[in-house]
């Protein structure tokens, strides 16, 4: 039987993971909540949800990004019934759920791992921790839990801003933040799925949790561009979102996916994935411009 990955949101993380599996002859279906908004990949399925009833018959593989809000989880909202069917049947092989490093909650600058307590304290660590008790709580599903660090990747990596002058080295003192590549989460979703462990929780990140200001200042060296000047924290004139991220400061562990399926992972720190972004984004030709704006 063709084994068939449906991507419920079918979005960054899943476009990544999607043409690894299509050249493997797997059949890759996504969702997408506007059809005029979905960016395609050539040979998925693209398919608007909400909307039309979604059938999982056929369905060997779900990967989960939508992310919960006040209302709860949109996925088991939506289908929780059928999950827990599908669950029961003899198709349903692999269900990847993503969540994020938040639902650990601050720890001052020390080291977690997925054996650490989820104390979130955040809004969003709150709801996410929430939705992974939700999708936990479907009996038999062969559910795996990512909890991902900050993703990066072609697209979304610090250069733009810095082209364009609008960069902030925003210095808050001992705050380090882990991060991901997008290509390192859909190595380690393909591994997982070669080798299932229902139950299983895995954290997704490099090995290097740095400041966010030596991350920044590392991409302006390798466009040749100045390094922004720093900016104190308390006088960043943040968000609220943007400020909350500040509010929690850990360094996450990321051992279990090397010693569990064998990760070796493509970019080990920023630096190596900066700089394939650098390269992915063709910013080769890239000429600073003769002034900036803003810091």
């Amino acid at each position: 039987m063709t084994k068939t990955l449906l991507c419920l949101g079918f979005g960054y993380t899943a476009r990544a993971l999607a043409p690894q599996l299509l050249q493997a002859g797997w059949k890759v279906i996504g969702t997408t909540r506007s059809a005029d908004d979905a960016v395609p990949v050539h040979g998925v399925e693209l398919i608007t949800w909400p909307g039309a009833p979604l059938s999982l018959d056929g369905v060997t593989h779900i990967l989960s990004s939508v992310g919960p809000t006040a209302e709860g989880d949109p996925v088991l909202n939506d289908l929780a019934d059928a999950l827990a069917e599908a669950a029961q049947g003899d198709t349903l092989e692999w269900v990847g759920y993503l969540s994020t490093t938040a639902v650990y909650g601050d720890h001052d600058g020390a080291w977690v791992d997925e054996d650490t307590a989820v104390t979130p304290s955040s809004q969003r660590g709150r709801w996410r921790a929430a939705a992974e008790t939700g999708w936990q709580a479907i009996p038999d599903l062969p559910l795996h839990i990512f909890r991902l660090a900050g993703i990066y990747g072609p697209g979304r990596g610090p250069f733009a801003k810095l082209m364009a002058g609008k960069a902030r080295r925003i210095v808050k003192p001992g705050q380090v933040f882990s991060r991901i590549h997008v290509d390192d989460i859909a190595q380690v979703l393909a591994a997982s799925i070669a080798r299932p462990d229902p139950g299983a929780i895995y954290n997704l990140c490099d090995d290097d949790p740095a400041p966010p200001q030596d991350v920044l200042g590392f991409a302006a060296e390798l466009l040749g561009l100045p390094v922004p000047a720093e900016v104190p924290f308390d006088e960043a004139g943040m968000t609220p979102m943007a400020r909350s991220f500040y509010g929690e400061n850990k360094r996450v562990r990321n051992q279990r996916i090397k010693d569990d399926l064998g990760v070796d992972l493509l970019y080990p720190s920023y630096r190596e994935g900066l700089r394939a972004v650098r390269a992915a984004e063709d910013l080769e030709t890239f000429v600073p411009p003769q002034e900036t704006t803003g810091v």
